[in-house]
């Protein structure tokens, strides 16, 4: 991945940016480059954007853990059996 640096950016500017980081609960790198790719990628949601919005809606939900589920499907395709 490539690394940019912006230059004399606006001290309101960047207070705007940390702003809006902390609201969305990342960091104000985080959030720019949020910000760019929503910019420059208009036609889909930023993998940034998508991660807050499944965490919405998500919240409050009781979670399973996967790796149950990843061993039982293991063991079905190769013929195993728990309990037996």
């Amino acid at each position: 991945m490539a690394t940019l640096l912006v230059r004399n950016l606006d001290d309101e500017l960047v207070r705007l940016l940390k702003q809006r980081a902390r609201s969305h609960n990342t960091s104000a790198e985080a959030e720019h480059r949020a910000i760019l790719e929503a910019a420059l990628r208009p036609g889909g949601e930023s993998f940034a954007a998508r991660c807050r919005r499944l965490r919405e809606e998500t919240r409050g939900r009781i979670h399973g853990d996967s790796t149950l589920v990843i061993r039982a499907d293991r063991d079905r395709r190769n013929g195993h059996h728990r309990g037996s």
